[in-house]
């Protein structure tokens, strides 16, 4: 079954696990390369029935409500990344010795010969901004690209679709990582490393081993984060072909095969000539938006692996230029009364609201909401000193309030007893108050949204709409 041809298909018998986003384009896909498809799910709700009804019209089989058991026959299973590698499924597939793809691991055997290398991106935070600003950059190059994986276009349509590529910039979770045991990136870079997903994976080990697979095979260079040693460290664990390298990036002076900063001028000293001595100019900070530090830390990341790829400095300075971050990844709403109003709502977990909190010098906090599991010491502790006041929302608002009475005692906090999505425009409120002009008003919840909002955009739609009503 290895290169993917329809020949390999023809009769084969291929369970898809999960209905959602990727599993109904696989099933699709399998079925026309004349795969005997079962799709098994674990829910029994009415949109997926719609999605069963649909399939089942093409005369794909579908079980819904019993995720758990192996159909008879079962040669292969393609899984939704989510699903846990401890359901019983998976046991009863190892047992039987059937392997076990995701959709990503799909897609890299269906493509065609002489098909798009891959530039893969993955890391707990900034994958998507990265990945963004990559496709940007080889765009500015003149390729033919686009943004792929766990954003825009979905992969299986990138490798099968009539458009084609030169290379693809690729975002890549821990979970699709997990499940792509062939991928082999042109190059690859991990942005960071702290704990999240933890339920999912077992132990921070097995989370930081599944997002090490990026740099497996990897042919040019595996990025790192100098800052972030556990990212250099699976770098050295990769098997890696002859001649990869190790391109570092770094927010301060770059050393000898480092992408770094040298006074306002993001500079190049891994992929130039005799890299002891020279270094190239690739872009100004003030080309970055927003030039906040983790910003400027992603254009780095994307800037080494458009460069692996062999694109001039200039196509990086365009492509930086060019890029506008997503809504809610710390978006100036207004200023009112000389007090900055930001939207981080994106900012769903403690390490991606560190990154946020570092980016401003006086802050009012607001905060809270589902805590996943995290706990809030660190970052608190590491951002007392920035703090004007907080205003604290959502579910698990008392872990972070303790953490500021341990921490930050002296900071000012409101405590928002409400959960109704009324209460985002109290808290905004309640942060006026707190905040003195030159200050910011930072959402970055550190939390998922979910104990009050659909989703974190619609959480940051609340915080806009209330600040507009505090302006009007």
């Amino acid at each position: 079954m290895g290169s993917g041809q329809v020949t390999d298909w023809q009769g084969k018998n291929v369970t898809v696990a999960g209905l959602g986003v990727s599993g109904v384009p696989a099933a699709k896909v399998l079925h026309g390369l004349g795969a005997k498809v079962t799709v098994v799910n674990d829910g029994d709700d009415p949109r997926a029935r719609e999605q069963a009804a649909e399939l089942e019209a093409l005369g794909v089989t579908v079980r819904l409500g019993d995720g758990a058991t192996l159909p008879e026959g079962t040669e292969l299973i393609v899984t939704a990344p989510g699903w846990k590698p401890d359901k019983p499924l998976f046991a009863a597939a190892d047992a039987a010795g059937v392997p076990v793809w995701g959709d990503v691991e799909l897609a890299w055997r269906l493509r065609k010969p002489g098909a798009a290398p891959w530039l893969a991106v993955t890391g707990t935070n900034g994958k998507t901004t990265t990945v963004q600003m990559l496709a940007s950059i080889l765009k500015a190059a003149g390729l033919r690209t686009a943004a792929v994986g766990n954003i825009g276009v979905s992969l299986l349509d990138a490798v099968l679709g009539e458009e084609e590529y030169d290379v693809l910039a690729v975002e890549l979770s821990s979970y699709q990582l997990h499940w792509a045991p062939s991928l082999r990136a042109h190059s690859a870079a991990v942005l960071n490393l702290a704990p999240d997903h933890l339920d999912w994976h077992g132990s921070m080990e097995a989370y930081a081993r599944d997002k090490g697979r990026i740099y497996e095979g990897n042919r040019v260079a595996c990025v790192y984060n100098v800052a972030d040693k556990a990212t250099e460290d699976l770098v050295r664990e990769a098997d890696v072909e002859e001649g990869c390298r190790a391109v570092g990036f770094t927010l301060g002076t770059p050393g000898p095969s480092q992408l770094g900063v040298v006074e306002g001028i993001l500079v190049d000293r891994a992929f130039v000539e005799n890299r002891q001595k020279n270094a190239q100019e690739l872009a100004e900070v003030s080309d970055v938006t927003p030039p906040a530090p983790h910003n400027i830390a992603n254009a780095l990341a994307a800037a080494a692996l458009a460069r692996a790829y062999g694109v001039p400095a200039s196509a990086v300075r365009d492509g930086l230029r060019a890029f506008t971050p997503d809504a809610h990844r710390i978006a100036h709403v207004a200023d009112v009364d000389g007090v900055a109003y930001i939207d981080d709502s994106k900012a769903t977990n403690t390490h991606a609201a560190e990154a946020s909190l570092a980016a401003y010098e006086s802050i009012v906090w607001i905060a809270g909401g589902l805590a996943k599991g995290a706990t809030f010491d660190e970052l608190v502790a590491g951002s007392a000193k920035r703090l004007r006041g907080a205003v604290l929302i959502g579910r698990d608002r008392a872990l972070i309030r303790e953490a500021l009475a341990r921490h930050a005692p002296e900071v000012p906090v409101v405590d928002l007893d409400r959960t109704d999505t009324g209460a985002m425009l109290r808290a905004v409120q309640e942060a006026r108050r707190l905040a003195r002009p030159g200050d910011t008003v930072l959402l970055a919840p550190a939390c998922a949204s979910m104990d009050m909002f659909a989703n974190y955009n619609k959480r940051g739609d609340a915080f806009a709409q209330a600040v507009r009503e505090l302006g009007a």
